[in-house]
């Protein structure tokens, strides 16, 4: 492999050593799409004749452009303004469909200014999915005109816990610092266009049934305790304030999907799905009754059946249902696409059963997690997943058949932001990590760590002019 500053590398690149061209520094080059290549699939030919990109998609054109620039910014100057870059061919396609990352601003708001900037950061690294998580028990951060107190009262909380959260604490110290912010359907819509200019999709996420403190707040008839007051959580964890399984309830949460259907067009919506106590609906009266009307066993079923109910707006309109791995445990529609988090064996279970799985494991490509020594680096949820470690992720389970295999449609890197309060601590905990992910997704071939890092240095420049924060290489 050429230790050319390319990331994410191309499946198949070769040079002819000591011959080159010489270039305008912003790279002209003949680009055409043509109808011999796969649709993801493209070429550079570098020949004494010129640079000419071809592609079999205007997305795959997209990439071919992206590689071809890195190859001019990595050459050496010349005479008259220009650059030799060298004579080289490249055949590139993904190895994945799904190459994405998740951004967390349920937990702390982020502005969209700086949302822009992360899909150019994931334009950079040919990734072309934005999982955008937009509600949680701390925060509703996307607008719906039919219910405006979601984001009235459900988009801030009055402050905000201080430090580390262990596990089973039940007291905290907070910041007394108001915190919040939401997304007008016109800042969604700009992000959605900007994304789609660029070839990434922007695929919503709306948690549910748990992880709804927040709605819970703005409309409390939609929990299991309605004469009960909540706020919105001003710490982490997991909050025992689920939906109630009412047919109201179902028919506010579909309202809300068509309006967030209205936004996005993605062909995915992801409903969450993951970390659904169901102790409210052992104890609820109205939950009881549903169970034994539907025949279940137990409580913990009632969120298949409500998924369900709420999923049919999106068959209606010919979407896929995405959820996280718990989903699989709670008899799901057939054709939703699973998000492995809990482990690499969750994507493995999901597989077995059929479904499509996008890899996103927690011990691989959870950036929330710590980078170096929790002594010296700043305050994170736990877990060490130096870069390293994130360059040797393997996305497919070898335990799996090849049909299994075959359903493994991608893997994505997620930022949970319980720990980091803006733009600044969500570039360092994000980069140069989402770089080696960027290989692993892609389909790059796997070279010594140490390659890697001779072609990493140099790429963070690029990052840097793109403004976004990162952290140095050690």
């Amino acid at each position: 492999m050429s230790d050319i500053a390319i990331v994410p590398a191309p499946r198949e690149l070769t040079v002819d050593e000591g011959r080159w061209i010489t270039a305008d520094p912003v790279g002209e080059a003949v680009r055409d799409v043509v109808e011999n290549l796969d649709p993801n699939e493209y070429r550079i030919d570098i020949s004494a004749d010129g640079a000419r990109l071809t592609a079999g998609s205007e997305d795959a054109l997209r990439h071919a452009e992206t590689t071809y620039a890195q190859l001019v910014e990595a050459a050496e100057p010349a005479e008259h303004g220009k650059v030799a870059v060298p004579l080289a061919h490249v055949e590139d396609a993904p190895r994945f469909g799904w190459r994405g990352m998740m951004l967390d601003v349920a937990r702390h708001f982020m502005p969209k200014e700086f949302v822009l900037k992360i899909i150019d950061v994931l334009a950079l690294h040919r990734l072309n999915v934005l999982h955008f998580h937009l509600t949680d028990d701390q925060g509703w951060r996307v607008e719906i005109e039919a219910y405006p107190r979601l984001t009235e009262v459900g988009a801030w909380r009055a402050e905000t816990m201080v430090g580390k959260m262990s596990h089973g604490q039940q007291e905290f110290e907070y910041d007394g610092t108001p915190h919040g912010g939401f997304y007008t359907k016109d800042d969604l819509r700009e992000i959605v266009a900007y994304a789609a200019d660029r070839g990434i999709t922007v695929v919503p996420e709306i948690d549910l049934p748990g992880h709804m403190q927040a709605a819970i707040t703005a409309y409390p008839e939609l929990g299991n305790h309605p004469d009960q007051q909540l706020t919105v959580r001003p710490y982490w964890g997991i909050s025992d304030d689920v939906l109630n399984v009412n047919d109201a309830t179902v028919e506010f949460v579909k309202t809300v999907l068509r309006e967030v259907l209205e936004i996005f067009p993605s062909p995915y919506i992801h409903l969450g799905g993951d970390e659904c106590p169901s102790v409210q609906w052992a104890e609820s009266e109205a939950a009881q009754k549903r169970q034994a009307e539907l025949g279940l066993d137990e409580p913990g079923q009632l969120q298949g059946w409500f998924t369900a109910q709420v999923a049919e707006v999106l068959a209606e309109e010919g979407r896929r249902l995405v959820g996280w791995d718990e989903m699989v445990e709670t008899d799901c529609p057939k054709d939703a696409v699973i998000m492995a988090w809990r482990s690499a064996q969750r994507g493995e279970v999901a597989a077995k059963a059929g479904h499509e799985v996008v890899m996103a494991p927690c011990e691989s490509v959870y950036f929330d997690y710590y980078q170096g020594d929790p002594a010296t680096e700043p305050l994170a949820i736990g877990g060490h997943i130096p870069l390293e470690k994130v360059y040797d992720f393997e996305v497919i389970p070898a335990a799996l058949s090849d049909q299994e295999k075959s359903l493994i449609v991608g893997t994505q890197c997620q930022i949970w932001t319980e720990y980091m309060e803006g733009p600044e601590q969500v570039g360092y905990m994000l980069l140069p990590r989402l770089s080696a992910f960027a290989e692993r997704a892609w389909g790059s071939p796997k070279t010594s760590y140490e390659e890697f890092l001779t072609r990493l240095r140099p790429h963070l420049t690029r990052i840097e002019r793109i403004g976004v924060n990162y952290r140095p290489l050690d």
